[in-house]
């Protein structure tokens, strides 16, 4: 016979619980939906002490002390993205995290643009 603790343990798998369980059930996230490029930080703004993280929510916090991309981001922790996205979108309800959109390559300047724009000012 085998105790509670191991009907929740897969000795060769690990811990065994649903992703929708972390999630509370919900399969998408209530804001924005994140890009695998965006980059996110935390606001380091304080846990309010009523809020309730989750050990995989603490997680992602802790990885975003630094900015990261979402697809970094998602390949360090062991959960499908979409479980990501959900939790991420949690943290961002409470102003936890940030998501820093990229610049759009059209608005970045061309190279060569900048090369004759320098050649134009050394000429002065």
């Amino acid at each position: 016979m085998s105790s509670a603790e191991d009907r929740w343990l897969d000795h060769d798998a690990g811990p065994v619980v649903r992703p929708y369980t972390l999630t509370g059930g919900r399969t998408r996230p209530r804001g924005e939906a994140l890009d695998l490029i965006v980059v996110l930080e935390a606001t380091n703004v304080p846990v309010n002490q009523r809020l309730r993280l989750g050990p995989e929510h603490r997680r992602l916090l802790a990885l975003c002390r630094r900015p990261i991309t979402f697809a970094d981001l998602a390949s360090e922790v062991d959960l499908p993205v979409g479980v990501v996205r959900v939790l991420l979108d949690d943290l961002r309800d409470e102003n936890l995290v940030r998501a820093l959109k990229p610049t759009p390559t059209g608005d970045v300047p061309d190279e060569l643009v900048l090369r004759k724009l320098l050649h134009g000012l050394r000429a002065l």
